[in-house]
């Protein structure tokens, strides 16, 4: 067997700062992603783990702590006692990682359903460990990587709504990400984060970005036509402008 994989890169060149990425039908059957990095492939499977591994004959790492709370929940008659350590933590979090570098994939590749289902799975993850994880300290661990999960989430549910020339509904997904994001460090205690955040910075340029991409409404547009007769000192035209736009808000109220 040759194992080279210069075939493979052959023609699909890395591109620094740039996700490059592809999806096919693996010798399995499953769907399969495929990432390009600076010294080979990533390959992940679509669904599922994107390792196709089952840790401990269960659907993920994670789905293994679940059934674990679930069986102290039964045997105990409550959480109480139920914990996270360090090495399970760290185990959750490398699982997360491999649904990170997969939904970067599904955005390049504008799978934004996809983007959202594995945002929303890691988002389950991290709330899971601020409730069990044995220290703050552990918990922050995961839970500092929120923000990123919280605008890519936005960037997808935006993206759609783009995709539909729908700039209203693009508009108020992006506002409600900035507000969850604010919330996030607000309840967090990380207020001082907020100035610095990137993501934060992001999503708000891109608010602006689509704002005016955003078609006028009529209201609009006669308030920019009222505003350029006034400037021409064109008045008897911006007379004519206000008695439409009262027409038109009258019609609407």
């Amino acid at each position: 067997m040759n194992l080279d994989i210069s075939d493979l890169l052959s023609g699909w060149d890395f591109k620094p700062g740039q996700v490059i990425a592809r999806r096919f039908e693996g010798r399995d059957g499953k769907e399969k992603v495929q990432l390009r990095v600076d010294l080979g492939i990533l390959q992940m499977n679509a669904e599922g783990r994107p390792d196709g591994r089952r840790p401990m004959a269960h659907d993920s790492w994670y789905d293994l702590q679940v059934k674990r709370l679930q069986k102290h929940v039964e045997a105990t008659g409550g959480e109480e006692g139920f914990s996270l350590n360090a090495d399970i933590c760290s185990k959750l979090q490398q699982e997360c990682i491999q649904y990170h570098h997969r939904y970067i994939c599904f955005f390049q590749l504008e799978d934004f359903a996809a983007v959202e289902r594995d945002c929303e799975r890691n988002l389950q993850v991290f709330e899971f460990v601020a409730e069990h994880a044995e220290t703050d300290e552990l918990a922050w661990s995961l839970l500092q990587f929120v923000p990123q999960l919280l605008m890519m989430r936005t960037r997808a549910r935006g993206s759609v709504q783009i995709k539909k020339q729908h700039f209203i509904k693009a508009s108020a997904a992006i506002e409600e990400g900035i507000e969850e994001l604010e919330t996030f460090y607000r309840e967090n205690g990380r207020e001082d984060l907020m100035a610095g955040s990137g993501e934060l910075a992001s999503l708000r340029a891109w608010l602006d970005e689509v704002r005016e991409r955003r078609p006028l409404t009529e209201i609009e547009k006669l308030q920019q036509e009222l505003d350029e007769a006034i400037r021409a000192e064109d008045y008897e035209r911006a007379a004519e402008v206000r008695d439409q736009m009262r027409k038109l808000q009258a019609s609407d109220s």
